[in-house]
């Protein structure tokens, strides 16, 4: 049976869970199961799983880190090696980390990624909350 993009790319729960008029399960496939599965994986502290402790970003690490040049580049590295190991579906091409002036606190990953069944480049942006002290006078 010869695989194509469909078969590559699956499909999976929504998430979050919800049922359509019937009262089943809602499914979801190709490039949006691939985002939501981005957005489980970087959301998930490695041990929160209990049958796969490893799954996750390592991010969370980084919450009470100053947010400077070092965070941000740790923040980068964690990002990049979680969806390496658990989005196989995808190719990364850039991970950026901006520090966004508009919410306090918050450092924004933008994920430049490729999907390999279909060549379909995309990006996302991921939030992360740095709960930085702020400085004394």
């Amino acid at each position: 049976m010869p695989l194509n993009a469909k078969t590559f790319l699956g499909n999976g729960l929504n998430f979050p869970l919800k049922t359509d008029a019937r009262g089943q399960l809602v499914l979801v496939t190709g490039a949006e199961d691939i985002e939501q599965s981005i957005r489980i994986i970087l959301s998930t502290r490695p041990g929160e799983r209990v049958m796969r402790p490893t799954f996750g970003c390592r991010a969370h690490e980084l919450l009470f880190e100053p947010r400077s040049a070092a965070t941000a580049s740790l923040l980068q590295e964690y990002v990049y090696q979680a969806l390496r190991m658990w989005e196989p579906r995808i190719d990364i091409l850039q991970v950026n980390v901006i520090h966004d002036s508009g919410q306090e606190g918050a450092l924004l990953a933008e994920i430049h990624y490729e999907i390999k069944a279909t060549h379909d480049a995309r990006s996302i942006v991921f939030p992360f909350y740095i709960a930085d002290e702020p400085e004394l006078d």
